[in-house]
């Protein structure tokens, strides 16, 4: 296969000398020129350009509006072109310009050089994914389904999975987000370091600090002893934060700045902790209009999307309703020791055909439900259907006089059932309620109960 070819635009010929013999070392084929005019000439001379490392800074002018043309430019010749975005000058409003813009990455001067060989390496793969040479996919069975989006979704976590690039899930809860994460890690070649989940749901921002970074010693009141957080447990392998469009507004900003630096500070420590962790986010929110609201910040958004994978709805595949129903069969007939049990293909016919509203945490769910309590060999159509109305019915509330309780009051004995229902599992009993896990935290700090 031949060397990758990369163009590098900037007039310090000094970081151009830099650049070039950094990319040579890496195995790379360069092409220096020291102005955004030549650009042109490079693509029309009929040269293979696979990336570009762009200067967004010339001559004495520092606004980067120099840059911003010149990647313009670049991407009216050839619009599927990587580019990288370089200056000394970084300001995160030039780097979301940028991306808007259509650049890929974003690198301030000076450069860790181990970062931007891997920045430089996702994105040549996720261009030419069919001269990826990684290990074929052995890993990813377990993602059950047929559907042309899943086959395809099942594709891409092949091909990104052994870059380092940030990797944000979408999909409605119960879709499995989760699942797809670990996918992507254990495919890769970072498959024997730490896989590390954090749920970033009902995290205040001291919490967020100290359960992401650690603390030290008497860094606050109840810290007696040295912690070590989970940015640091997951140092060469994979960290997986869901939800986290639940994040706070001051937290986005402690995250993007390790998204950006790749270190950060223990609470109660000034000594800075440096860091390699391939990032996969995911959320069932629309980060898109929180941005548009204010309520995410744009430069995180795009830190984290550099490949999004945006899971179907069970509903919207329905062909793998069956698959699904047999596997979970499999799992949960050997879990109960009921070796000789089946599903009715009319029960799995009908299954097709329903909404499923909690996905395939539903799915699952009414199985495992069945299987308990199916007192024959096959699980058949009226108990899979009598189970389904069980967690799917929404029946009406009979609710107090008006007058004879408070609404605080109710909303309270409604949190207290909830949690007493799922044994205080806050992130259960607040699906339960409707409500995030944040939302749910607030309303017991709100009334008090002891967790």
């Amino acid at each position: 296969m031949k060397n990758r070819h990369i163009l590098i635009v900037d007039d310090d010929r000094a970081m151009c000398a830099s650049l070039k013999l950094l990319l040579n070392r890496a195995g790379y084929e360069t092409t220096v020129i020291n102005h955004p005019r030549d650009i042109q000439s490079v693509f029309y001379d009929g040269l293979e350009i696979d990336l570009v490392l762009l200067d967004m800074n010339f001559a004495i002018e520092t606004s980067g509006k120099k840059g911003l043309e010149a990647l313009q430019r670049i991407k009216s010749i050839d619009a599927n072109i990587p580019v990288i975005l370089m200056t000394g000058w970084a300001t995160v409003q030039l780097a979301v310009e940028g991306m808007k813009l259509g650049a890929a990455d974003f690198i301030a001067k000076p450069w860790d050089n181990k970062h931007l060989l891997e920045s430089v390496r996702t994105l040549i793969v996720l261009r030419d994914p069919k001269n990826h040479t990684g290990h074929p996919a052995n890993n990813l069975e377990y993602i059950i389904g047929q559907d042309s989006k899943m086959l395809q979704i099942v594709d891409t976590v092949h091909t990104i999975a052994d870059t380092k690039a940030s990797v944000l899930i979408l999909g409605e809860s119960g879709t499995g987000k989760e699942v797809i994460a670990e996918a992507i890690h254990f495919e890769s070649n970072r498959s024997d370091r730490p896989f590390v989940k954090v749920n970033l749901g009902g995290l205040s921002t001291s919490l967020f600090e100290s359960e992401l970074f650690g603390h030290r010693k008497g860094a606050f009141t109840d810290a007696i002893a040295d912690r070590i957080g989970r940015f640091e447990m997951a140092h060469s392998g994979t960290i997986f934060l869901d939800e986290i469009g639940d994040l706070d507004l001051n937290a986005q900003v402690k995250l993007l700045r390790v998204l950006q630096e790749s270190t950060f500070e223990p609470l109660g420590s000034s000594k800075s902790i440096k860091v390699d962790v391939r990032v996969v986010a995911a959320t069932n929110k629309n980060l898109e209009e929180m941005v548009a609201q204010n309520t995410f910040r744009e430069d995180l958004f795009y830190r984290l999307n550099l490949v999004t994978i945006d899971l179907p709805p069970l509903r919207d595949r329905p062909g793998d309703i069956p698959l699904l129903a047999e596997y979970f069969l499999t799992i949960f007939r050997d879990l109960y020791e009921k070796d000789q049990l089946d599903i009715d293909p009319k029960a799995l016919g009908w299954l097709k055909k329903q909404l499923f509203q909690g996905n395939i945490r539903q799915l699952k769910n009414l199985i495992e439900k069945c299987t308990i309590l199916c007192n024959s060999n096959q699980i058949d159509l009226p108990l899979v259907q009598t189970h389904y109305r069980d967690l799917d019915k929404r029946t009406d509330v009979i609710l107090p006089e008006i007058g004879s309780i408070s609404l605080e009051d109710l909303e309270k004995k409604m949190v207290i059932k909830a949690l007493l229902k799922y044994d205080y599992k806050v992130a259960d009993a607040a699906r339960s309620l409707g409500l995030t896990r944040s939302s749910l935290y607030r309303r017991i700090e709100k009334y008090n109960i002891s967790i």
